[in-house]
């Protein structure tokens, strides 16, 4: 039997530098807001898990709610640059 650690090539290729490049962190700070309103939109759902939801839930998780399609729109719009021609 062969055996598969997570540091062999075959698995996963060892690089010297085993933590993200800067490309990859500016991604990520970039979808951060996204990120968090999704974790808030989260907790929301979680809280009804033991229990029925109340109005006040139910604004709790629409708000969480148009905050997680405001930070996607607003990422979207970001990452879409405006063509030269129109600029």
């Amino acid at each position: 039997m062969k055996s598969i650690a997570a540091l062999h090539d075959a698995v996963t290729p060892w690089s010297d530098g085993l933590e993200p490049s800067d490309a990859e962190l500016n991604v990520i700070e970039a979808e951060m807001p996204v990120i968090l309103a999704e974790v808030e939109l989260l907790d929301a759902l979680i809280v009804l898990l033991d229990r029925p939801a109340s109005e006040f839930d139910a604004r709790r998780i629409r708000r969480a709610h148009r905050r997680v399609l405001a930070a996607r729109r607003d990422a979207a719009n970001k990452s879409c640059p405006v063509p030269p021609a129109v600029a």
